[in-house]
């Protein structure tokens, strides 16, 4: 079983910076990992996401060219670097693990794919 722990949110102000923090216990070298964010009112969406290897990375259009993604296996972590920040980035980011079983790049954006969720980690980006 792999328990995910989410950090680094706060609050920043629109065009800044912030990284995001997922920290895994367990089998982590299978696991392919992915961003999801979630606003009041919204359903969960996805952000970005990181293949096991860390070779493969893939991004929601509304987050390309500003934030990237990437994981220290020996470490168990995996960050999400998000620049120029705009308002509609506040919400709840939530990293979660897939068992990779070879399907990752068609599934890597269904939230009802992955295996384990963390508690999530609020940003607010003030404008």
């Amino acid at each position: 079983q792999v328990q995910l722990v989410e950090s680094g949110g706060g609050l920043v102000q629109a065009g800044g910076s912030l990284r995001l923090s997922c920290v895994a216990s367990g089998p982590f070298a299978s696991y392919n990992i992915g961003w999801f964010r979630q606003a009041p009112g919204k359903e969960r969406e996805f952000v970005a996401a990181i293949s096991w290897g860390g070779g493969n990375t893939y991004f929601a259009d509304s987050v390309k060219g500003r934030f990237t993604i990437s994981r220290d296996k020996a470490k168990k972590m995996v960050y999400l670097h998000m620049a120029s920040l705009k308002p509609e980035d506040t919400a709840v980011y939530y990293c979660a693990a897939h068992y990779d079983d070879n399907t990752y790049r068609s599934v890597y954006n269904r939230p009802e794919k992955y295996d384990y969720w963390g508690q999530g980690t609020q940003l607010t980006v003030s404008s």
